[in-house]
Order: C-alpha cells, then structure tokens, then sequence
C-alpha cells in the first residue's frame, strides 16, 4: 500500500512549505508529479519554484514547457504520472484516484481553512478505509514539522 502523509499548513504557507518537500523527494532520488487545482495555480507554482531561493535550483517543468519526461518535478492539473514519479504532491485540494500507484502521497491542505481541514480530514478516512498507511504532520511555529497522532 502507498504512504500517504498529511501536512497540515498553519505557520507557513504552501508556497514556502512545497520547495523543501520537493527538495527532500530529489535527495532522495525520487521523482514527483504536484497536483494543483487550477491551470493558473500550476503558472504560479511553475514561477514559484524557479525564485523561491536564489542560492537554490529545483528542476522542474508543466506541460506549458513540455518534455515530461524528462522533468524530475512535474506540475499538472491532470491526475497523471508523465515522468515516471514514484513521489505525489496533492495541493489546493486536488485529488487523484491514482494514490495507490505511487510509493508515497504527500497531502497538504492549508489549516487555516475549514472547508480544506474537513476535506482532508475526508480524504483520510477514504484512504484508510482502503488500508493505505497514513501519517500526520503538524507544522511548527518555525515552519518545520512534528509527525502527530
């Protein structure tokens, strides 16, 4: 069964949350499709991750730059796996009815927002219900994380 991993979003936002992830799942050699709601969601993360750091340098493409394929990090609207991921960033409340053919599910939902807490909270008992195994990680006021529960 796949990993799944909820990251709960209180200090920081994703935008600062997503590159360190993406960063970690690239030291780990792994590969990784984000998931986001809204084409203009994937423009703004597509920018994002470009100047997040300028001491940093995060490879990745959407399909406005094509070659799939070849991108370590892949940003879509589409529940596909263009570029052989085995690590899926689910963002903004996109979902995908794909969790089970990736090794690892990273979940982040914004806790600030109700309707993003009840959905996650949703989406955990469906994947539980499917006997995926799930873990919660609450962010810290520094913005770092403390698995809980």
């Amino acid at each position: 069964m796949t990993d799944i991993n909820f990251y709960h979003l209180t200090a920081r936002p994703l935008e600062w949350a997503l590159p360190k992830l993406l960063e970690k799942s690239l030291q780990a050699e792994a590969r990784a499709v984000v998931m986001a709601s809204s084409e203009e969601r994937v423009a703004t993360l597509n920018a994002h991750l470009w100047s997040y750091d300028p001491d940093s340098w995060l490879p990745h493409g959407s399909e406005k730059d094509g070659h799939a394929a070849d991108q370590p990090v892949w940003l879509t609207t589409e529940d596909e796996n263009p570029n052989g991921a085995r690590f899926l960033f689910l963002t903004d409340g996109a979902t995908s009815a794909r969790v089970g053919t990736f090794e690892r599910v990273f979940e982040l939902f914004d806790g600030r927002n109700d309707e993003a807490v009840a959905a996650a909270r949703a989406r955990w008992k469906e994947y539980k219900d499917a006997g995926h195994t799930l873990a919660y990680w609450r962010q810290t006021d520094a913005g770092g994380w403390e698995k809980a529960g």
